[in-house]
């Protein structure tokens, strides 16, 4: 027997429709690349993405198309949003931070008919231009007094796109399994592979997301500097205008004055971004003794805080920090927080170390951990296991690639994350390890995430990251690479010294090293890959 209730599809545009009905005077900020700052209501966004999938039909575009941009936070990246996936296509969200040879695969693979590209980014696409053959146009994201002489064939300006056609469009209704988005995972290894989100799995993910500690409500004012071209910006461009949030885009500019200035002037209650965007912000509070006290939360993801970034916050400047957890592969959130039930009953220092965890998993998401032999891990924080997570918003394979399909899943139809973790009895999600990143010290495995976390608590050390080194006698044992803060000179001893009372004396590491800069892949992660390049041959001083 089937229930007598109507069977409505979820489909993406029904978010900016709620928006424009029931926040419609509530803004959308943008700092522009052109300079200026751009306002408007959630009413006027509807209307103009309305406009852009008239435009869309005009040039040919057909449901199924795939349609890229190349862009930053902003309020024509919000209307693509809407207005592509909204009339059948699917909006195509490229990093302008990946490769060359990476854009250029991931162009052609996704066989992508337009691109929208932000001002900045024009010259990544003239450079690669004879290699994308199959693109029939490109869309520079700008008005004509700031449209720029290009050598790409067919380009167009998006204002004068737009501008002839009219406001109103009825959406179409279809099937809400249609796709509505597609993003591409950054390639550390092989090609990057392509995850394509579903209407019905983008809008559940954003229902869930707003449930959440990492969600919003109405009055809340969001600066998401997490970029809308990274596995769709943590879902904020979908669960802000269901919640009816005040939007604020800061474009190209991530650093602390600029985002403290954008903060102070539109009264933002919630920031999201990667930890080493916060780090550089609390740097630049600190220094020029500036204040965030509108802000109440600080949510993060990418990368596991450290407890002295979120004893910063929370102590000096009355920020409660959140850590979100997922991947490009999951829409991208499978865990977010910690409840304030079970904070309650911990002091505040014991709540801040379990707000280095990534987080309790959300309702839509199961998880398991399993044994090398695929056996299933209790859930008590103690047994440790690689992570498999399945639900209504994780992928079931991978676009156009059957080969890393294959090797995504388990037999059980659970998608394989390749991090080692813990749950405990609360569902709370710990990483210890990305499983190609730990280390083996005599058959014992040591963490690096925790080495990193409790070595970025030194007031001296900026950015922190543990990677194995080959040893005779135990096999691997850790070298700890650090970038130290501006204006300090820490020591090797200094940081061994640090530690001792922090970690198992084991897992103290061989060697410290100090450099300008870690690698960062096109996502703001660390990149150990490259690090582990770096140091292959290194040996620590006897």
């Amino acid at each position: 027997m089937y229930g007598l209730m109507m069977d409505n599809p979820l489909l993406v545009t029904s978010l900016i429709e709620h928006a424009a009905r029931c926040h419609r005077d509530v803004e959308i900020v943008s700092r522009t690349v052109e300079g200026p700052i751009h306002r408007y209501s959630y009413a006027n966004a509807h209307l103009r993405a309305k406009k852009l999938a008239n435009a869309l039909e005009a040039l040919g575009v057909k449901p199924g198309d795939r349609i890229a941009t190349l862009a930053v936070n902003g309020y024509r990246h919000f209307e693509l949003y809407y207005g592509v996936s909204g009339m059948g296509a699917v909006c195509h969200t490229i990093n302008p931070r990946l490769f060359a040879d990476q854009i250029d695969y991931i162009v052609n693979h996704a066989e992508d008919r337009f691109i929208f590209v932000d001002l900045p980014f024009v010259p990544i696409l003239e450079a690669l231009a004879d290699r994308l053959g199959k693109v029939e146009g490109y869309v520079v994201m700008t008005g004509e007094a700031h449209m720029p002489e290009t050598t790409l064939a067919n380009a167009m300006c998006y204002e004068t796109l737009i501008a002839g056609h009219p406001e109103t469009y009825d959406w179409p209704e279809f099937d809400e399994r249609t796709a509505a988005a597609m993003c591409y995972t950054s390639g550390t290894t092989g090609n990057p592979k392509g995850t394509l989100y579903s209407h019905r799995s983008t809008v559940l993910h954003a229902l869930t997301a707003t449930t959440t500690i990492f969600g919003s409500r109405p009055g809340d004012v969001l600066l998401p500097v997490v970029p809308m071209f990274h596995v769709q910006a943590w879902a904020i461009p979908y669960f802000a205008p269901l919640a009816g949030s005040k939007l604020v885009f800061p474009g190209t500019k991530a650093d602390g004055e600029s985002l403290h200035g954008l903060i102070e002037s539109e009264g933002v209650t919630r920031i999201y971004g990667v930890p080493t965007v916060w780090l550089g912000m609390l740097d630049y509070l600190r220094a020029s003794d500036k204040r965030i006290d509108r802000v109440e939360r600080l949510l993060t993801g990418g990368a596991a805080p450290s407890l002295a970034m979120i004893r910063a916050y929370e102590e000096e400047f009355g920020v409660l920090v959140e850590h979100a957890w997922g991947m490009t592969e999951m829409s991208p959130i499978g865990s977010a927080g910690i409840n304030d039930r079970i904070l309650a009953s911990r002091s505040p220092e014991e709540g801040r170390a379990m707000k280095v965890k990534q987080g309790q998993m959300l309702w839509g998401v199961e998880m398991k951990i399993v044994d090398d032999d695929g056996n299933r891990l209790p859930h008590d924080a103690a047994a440790a296991g690689e992570l498999f997570v399945r639900g209504a918003w994780i992928t079931s394979g991978y676009y156009d690639d059957k080969a890393a399909s294959a090797e995504a899943f388990d037999d059980e139809g659970w998608f394989r994350t390749g991090d080692i973790a813990t749950i405990d009895a609360d569902g709370i999600l710990h990483l210890t390890d990305r499983a190609k990143d730990l280390i083996k010290s005599g058959g014992e495995w040591i963490s690096s995430i925790d080495l990193e976390n409790e070595a970025m608590s030194h007031a001296d050390v900026f950015e922190a990251a543990a990677i194995a080194m080959a040893h005779p006698r135990w096999g691997e044992r850790p070298l700890l690479v650090i970038v130290p803060r501006d204006g300090t000179s820490p020591t090797r001893e200094d940081v061994i010294d640090f530690l001792r009372d922090k970690v198992a004396k084991w897992w103290l590491p061989d060697d410290v090293v100090f450099v300008d800069e870690l690698p960062h892949t096109a996502t703001g992660k660390v990149s150990k890959l490259k690090l582990r390049e770096r140091f292959r041959e290194y040996t620590p001083p006897t």
